[in-house]
């Protein structure tokens, strides 16, 4: 069985609920999969920065509602993030550096690198410095 990802354009259509009758075929496909095979559906954390971007600035939805939005879907058993709880807790996090410089952070993580970053607040964070 392959293992899948989705896409920005699935993530924010998951997220919004809209338009309506796209939701509904796009979950019921999504559901067809994920009852289909053991792996889950994943998300990458591309896809989560892109998505946090476009609720806010297409849909007006605040940062608070979108990290809680993306916290339940990605915990809903339909798709979860592709670096696991980590990620969780990446949008469980408010304190600046915001969530798109932590996911950055998380995916060099994963391959062992260090970020080599000129913003203060991002080089405060662990695997990170200031160039």
């Amino acid at each position: 069985m392959p293992a899948y990802g989705i896409d920005t354009s699935i993530f924010v259509r998951l997220l919004t609920g809209l338009p309506a009758a796209d939701y509904q075929a796009t979950l019921k496909r999504l559901t067809t999969i994920r009852e289909s095979q053991p792996q889950p559906i994943t998300v990458a954390n591309i896809v989560i920065a892109e998505a946090y971007a476009v609720l806010q600035h297409h849909y007006g939805v605040s940062k608070t509602d979108t990290r809680q939005g993306m916290l339940s879907v990605l915990t809903s058993g339909l798709v979860e993030p592709l670096h696991g709880d980590a990620v969780l807790d990446v949008l469980r996090e408010i304190k600046e550096p915001g969530l798109t410089d932590r996911l950055i952070t998380l995916d060099y993580d994963q391959r062992q690198t260090t970020v080599l970053t000129l913003d203060r607040k991002m080089a405060d964070l662990s695997g990170c410095s200031r160039l």
